[in-house]
């Protein structure tokens, strides 16, 4: 799958990518590394994030609603405004940075806590 530019497939290293309002809806994106990604708005919706590196990625009113985010590391991310409707988190992992959306709860929604 090919997203502003970039080649994206399992385990890709997608280090500090721009992907802006990018479409991911439905993607694979087991085992990605997207360190410091800009997913600003982007549409991750039912999207397979399973074991991806978020460290520090910008997910601001990204769309993860049905998303399956089970271990994928969120330590510093920031989710703010973003859509976590229906969305697997369990065993993800966060630390005291990770920004979450008003009124969530990550704590219900099974995540760990470094």
């Amino acid at each position: 799958m090919e997203v502003n530019g970039y080649t994206i497939e399992p385990g890709a290293n997608l280090t500090d990518a721009d992907l802006e309002e990018a479409d991911l809806t439905g993607a694979l994106l087991t085992g990605v590394v997207l360190t410091g990604a800009n997913l600003t708005g982007a549409n991750l919706t039912g999207a397979n994030l399973t074991g991806a590196n978020l460290t520090g990625a910008n997910l601001t009113g990204a769309n993860l609603t049905g998303a399956n985010l089970d271990r994928t590391n969120l330590e510093g991310a920031d989710l703010a405004g973003a859509n976590l409707e229906g969305a697997d988190l369990r065993l993800a992992i966060a630390d005291e940075k990770t920004i979450w959306p008003e009124g969530f709860d990550p704590v219900a929604a099974g995540v760990i806590f470094k």
